[in-house]
């Protein structure tokens, strides 16, 4: 059994108005593909990738963004005209650049660099696309604790709120003594 991949091409100028364009172009296509989970580090990445090409890429601007989802992962890449790959610098912890390929690394299941022809590269990560649950373990009925049903709350549990809150003012209601009778 074969299943068609999902392909979705962009061309642009990498400058700041144009890379929150992608973004919105890149999440709208991953909610038109169901994949909406995904949105948060595929617009992440797509970002931390085209501001690169935006401050290092030579001798233009120019690129290309490719988002395709086959049947478990999704990839991204970001093609340009500059064939210098990518360092990844040991930025300090509170650095405001040079961190951008560090984080495409720490959110994505694998990502890299190679040649792109003779003059050129692209630069790509891959998410994958099966949300995995946490195991389920059956409880045996006995290690249950025992259901307690809304009447059987004893009445003056609910005696023992004493004070009301008022959303509309800033100040707290003033304490109210509860009286026993």
């Amino acid at each position: 059994m074969s299943y068609p991949s999902r392909h979705c091409t962009v061309e642009l100028q990498a400058l700041p108005s144009r890379i929150g364009q992608v973004r919105r172009i890149v999440s709208a296509q991953l909610r038109y593909w169901h994949m909406d989970f995904l949105i948060d580090r595929a617009t992440l990445g797509v970002t931390e990738l085209l501001t690169n090409v935006h401050l290092h890429a030579r001798p233009d601007k120019t690129c290309t963004v490719e988002i395709e989802l086959l049947l478990d992962r999704l990839t991204v890449s970001v093609r340009d005209h500059d064939p210098r790959l990518p360092v990844v610098d040991d930025a300090a912890p509170l650095a405001t650049c040079g961190r951008g390929l560090a984080m495409v690394a720490a959110m994505s299941e694998s990502w890299g660099a190679r040649p792109d022809g003779d003059s050129g590269k692209v630069v790509w990560f891959t998410l994958p696309t099966a949300v995995t649950a946490a195991p389920v373990t059956a409880v045996p009925v006995s290690a249950r604790p025992p259901r307690r049903l809304v009447e059987e709350v004893p009445a003056a549990a609910f005696a023992e709120v004493d004070h009301a809150v008022d959303l509309g003012s800033p100040q707290p209601a003033p304490a109210r003594s509860a009286v026993a009778g």
